[in-house]
């Protein structure tokens, strides 16, 4: 069992802080100044994404890893990627609507409709948005076993990211397979959390019968 201090758990949450801010305001930077290559708006837009999912991604690998290697406090460190990931993902939309849009709000509207890797995208970032708003313990103590059931939406948004990612890929979709492997992986090691409701649901449905 390895033993995780207060001491540790800040030094940890501040190499997360220093980690995910530290390169976002380097890259925005460089979008300003214009050194990040050819296609700066892609550029930024790619970067940010990726780093959502990354990000959410690591949130998911918490409780497994803790799990794993017994480490509890490691559960503290949960809520802060999330909380980055949402970050993350609300500078992806915010550089799409002013650098590709041009603040073109009607357009805005129609690219949510009509499009549908960036329908399921914002809809991903309104579940991030929810799941950050309610993060606070004051909030999930008021909320109860209702916040649990809300906070279980981020295995959606994490399969809405994904599918959004390799729906906007135009060639080489390699990398967000690797990705899609990645999730799948995360989603098996939490099979009987998605298996006991479906049980539930079964033996409900053979009593209502």
């Amino acid at each position: 069992m390895i033993r995780l201090s207060a001491k540790h758990l800040l030094l940890l949450k501040t190499i997360i802080h220093l980690g995910s801010l530290v390169p976002l305001i380097l890259t925005f930077y460089q979008a300003v100044n214009d050194q990040l290559g050819g296609d700066p708006v892609e550029a930024l837009l790619h970067f940010t994404g990726i780093g959502a999912f990354n990000l959410l991604l690591l949130s998911l690998t918490v409780s497994p890893l803790a799990k794993f290697l017994k480490i509890g406090m490691l559960i503290r460190t949960r809520r802060l990627i999330g909380i980055y990931a949402f970050v993350y993902a609300l500078s992806h939309f915010l550089s799409f609507i002013f650098f590709e849009l041009q603040l073109e709000w009607s357009l805005l509207i129609s690219e949510i409709i009509e499009r549908p890797y960036i329908t399921v995208g914002f809809a991903a970032l309104v579940i991030l948005l929810l799941m950050t708003a309610t993060s606070a313990q004051k909030v999930q103590q008021r909320l109860g076993k209702y916040w649990q059931k809300l906070h279980n939406w981020v295995y959606l948004s994490a399969l809405l990211i994904a599918l959004h990612y390799i729906w906007s890929v135009k060639s080489d979709i390699t990398q967000p397979i690797i990705y899609w492997v990645i999730l799948i992986f995360l989603l098996l090691l939490r099979k009987d959390k998605f298996i006991k409701p479906l049980k539930k649901t079964k033996k409900t449905t053979k009593r209502l019968a």
